[in-house]
């Protein structure tokens, strides 16, 4: 009977609400609230932490110093100055310098000569070590180089095209300089730790976005109120930065003082390294589609900046808004690496570039519809449809390049990863070049001038059949999972055990 009586106290059936009097239903009800909100209070804190405790495993896995400099580079180098550039240039070159669209491709196409150049760097990061260390200071030429271009170019004042061309050139090749050497240590971390690396992509692609998202939204205002070739000037405050970050970053000391030939026998295995490792199946038939990828994609984008700021011909954009769109570009490619980490980064490689692809060409179909002005006749303001059209093409085009970088940091081998990944881009480089080049000929081709636009269309209808017909070429990607091994074991590993031997 007690055993009974300890029992129904322990173990009590629970109460239905009506059986409750209206002082315990209260009670009932307000605990039942307040449960709840602690739940969804729960809920949205832990949603919040997420970044943060992604962040923070990073840097418990890597060097907190790396994490920095991936958010200096790749953030404020490659991002806010990227952007900035792109929007300020443009109308240094329409309103300072007065040049034709075609034209401003082709010099835009010079652009990326230090970019094409990039396996020169990388091999001076891998091989050529400055007092022990190989990476830092490499930072602090990128900075220098960087903030003094800059500099010239907002107080040179009047100044020749070809003086003016050659410092942007130089701010582009800070800028190359820094992300060869930062990209460097990406691929060996993604190498070392491949359940890493679309991690590390993610991490370049949101830093890339923000920075863009604020060099966008900044450019218009300190073009309108700076004029556009002071306004340039502000890009040597990144630059500096890259200073900073030599000084900071966190990097070995070596002990080991080369002499001249063990540097050009190192020289040499490198070459060998990546002569023999391009010539693999497994790497040049996915670098060919990277490349194709991109030139066959051909640039109207001068044309149309030329069209969207004319107060004739076309909706007349002011200053601020062109920055204002490309902003919220900006934040339209954040949701793309939000997108691609969250949904997409277990898909096979071959699935996800032809999916990528498809909704790429299908976007460039905006620019046709926009360029037509078949907006109006569906009852959509320019303003409202440009906004759509940018943020659509902004998410597609991340989606669509964030694994082309995974893919390429996992086609590099052990030991000369630095040189070959800046090779892989090198391409990616003259595939960009030959877009723009491509694009300026068509432009000059169909007669489109700082006011003749009759043409544009049919321009840009031809970038887009272009892009459809890239379609055919995806069988050229391997159809792996982001994270294999696409590089046989021996391939892998090759060049870092002739180094080791070497030195030996």
């Amino acid at each position: 009977m007690d055993v009974n009586l300890e029992t129904e106290k322990l173990v009590k059936k629970p109460v239905h609400p009506s059986q409750l009097s209206p002082n315990q239903t209260l009670n009932h009800n307000v605990r039942h609230s307040l449960l709840s909100c602690s739940i969804s209070t729960t809920t949205v804190l832990s949603i919040l932490l997420q970044p943060f405790q992604w962040l923070q495993m990073l840097s418990s896995q890597l060097n907190p110093s790396f994490v920095l400099g991936i958010f200096l580079v790749h953030g404020l180098s490659q991002g806010f100055s990227g952007s900035y550039f792109k929007v300020v240039s443009d109308y240094y070159w329409k309103d300072v310098q007065k040049v034709q669209p075609s034209v401003v491709q082709l010099f835009v196409g010079l652009y990326y000569i230090p970019w094409i150049i990039k396996p020169a760097w990388g091999l001076l990061t891998d091989l050529f070590p400055v007092g022990g260390y190989q990476r830092r200071p490499y930072f602090i030429l990128a900075g220098a180089l960087g903030t003094v271009s800059a500099t010239v170019v907002a107080l040179g004042g009047s100044m020749a095209v070809v003086v003016a061309l050659g410092n942007l050139i130089g701010v582009t090749a800070a800028v190359a300089i820094a992300s060869v050497t930062i990209d460097a240590c990406i691929a060996r971390n993604s190498i070392e730790i491949r359940s890493l690396a679309p991690d590390l992509q993610t991490l370049c692609g949101f830093c890339s976005s923000v920075g863009s998202l604020v060099g966008y939204s900044t450019s218009g205002f300190f073009v309108h109120h700076l004029g556009a070739q002071e306004a340039l000037g502000l890009l040597a405050v990144p630059q500096a930065l890259l200073i900073v970050l030599g000084f900071l970053f966190y990097e070995t000391k070596s002990t080991i003082h080369s002499e001249k030939k063990a540097v050009h026998g190192k020289v040499g295995v490198a070459m060998r390294g990546m002569q023999e490792t391009i010539g693999r199946p497994q790497v040049w038939k996915p670098t060919l589609y990277i490349y194709l990828s991109l030139a066959l994609s051909i640039s109207t984008h001068e044309g149309q900046f030329y069209w969207y700021t004319d107060p004739k011909a076309g909706p007349a954009f002011s200053q601020e808004f062109v920055g204002i769109v490309h902003a919220l570009g900006a934040l339209a490619s954040v949701a793309g690496v939000l997108i691609y980490h969250k949904v997409l980064k277990d898909y096979p490689f071959r699935k996800l570039l032809f999916l990528a692809q498809l909704l790429y060409a299908a976007s460039g179909m905006l620019d046709l519809i926009f360029m037509l002005r078949w907006n109006l006749i569906l009852g959509i303001p320019d303003y409202l449809f440009v906004v759509m059209e940018e943020c659509v093409s902004s998410t597609v085009g991340k989606i669509r390049w964030m694994p082309m970088v995974v893919l390429s940091t996992q086609l590099c081998p052990i030991g000369i990863e630095g040189t070959f990944f800046a090779l892989l881009m090198c391409i990616d480089s003259l595939g960009s070049l030959s877009s723009k080049w491509g694009g300026g000929i068509v432009l000059h081709i169909f007669h489109v001038t700082r006011t003749d636009f009759t043409y544009l269309w049919s321009v840009v209808l031809i970038r887009n059949m272009l892009r459809i017909g890239t379609l055919a070429l995806v069988f050229l990607v391997p159809n792996a999972v982001q994270s294999d091994n696409l590089l046989p074991l021996d391939v892998l590993t090759k060049n870092s055990t002739q180094s080791i031997d070497d030195e030996s």
